[in-house]
C-alpha cells in the first residue's frame, strides 16, 4: 500500500509498543471526554432548573458569597488532585458563562427581564 505524505499519521512513531500504548491511552482519553460531557449535561440539568425557579421565584440575582465559596471550594480541590487553582477558576468561569446563557434565555421565556443570578 502507497504511502500517503499529505496526510502524516496522529501517531508518527514506528515503535509499535510506543504506538500500541498510545492508541490505549487515547482510548482512555476518550472516555474520561465522554464522562466528562455526560456529568456536564446533568449538571446543567440541575442549574437549568435553578434557572427557572429563580425567574418563578424572583430570587435576588447575585451571590457573591457563594460565588466566593465555589471558588475557594474547586481551587481548593484543583490543588489537592494536582491541578493548578487558577485553570480550576479559568474552568468554572467557563461553565458559569453557560449557565448565565442558560439562565437569560428561561427568564426571556418566563417574561422575567431582570438579569438572573448565575451562582448555582
Amino acid at each position: 500500500m502507497p504511502i500517503d505524505n499529505d496526510h502524516q499519521p496522529s501517531d508518527p512513531t514506528a515503535n509499535p509498543q510506543i504506538r500500541q500504548e498510545i492508541l490505549d491511552l487515547r482510548a482512555s482519553i476518550d472516555n474520561i471526554d465522554a464522562s466528562l460531557m455526560y456529568l456536564l449535561a446533568e449538571r446543567f440539568k440541575f442549574t437549568h432548573r435553578v434557572g427557572e425557579l429563580k425567574a418563578i421565584g424572583g430570587v435576588a440575582p447575585a451571590d457573591p458569597e457563594r460565588e466566593a465559596q465555589q471558588i475557594a471550594r474547586l481551587t481548593g480541590i484543583a490543588d489537592a488532585a494536582g491541578l493548578d487553582p487558577a485553570f480550576a477558576e479559568q474552568f468554572r468561569e467557563f461553565i458559569v458563562s453557560e449557565v448565565i446563557r442558560h439562565h437569560k434565555r428561561i427568564a426571556s421565556e418566563l417574561g422575567d427581564t431582570r438579569p438572573l443570578d448565575t451562582f448555582n
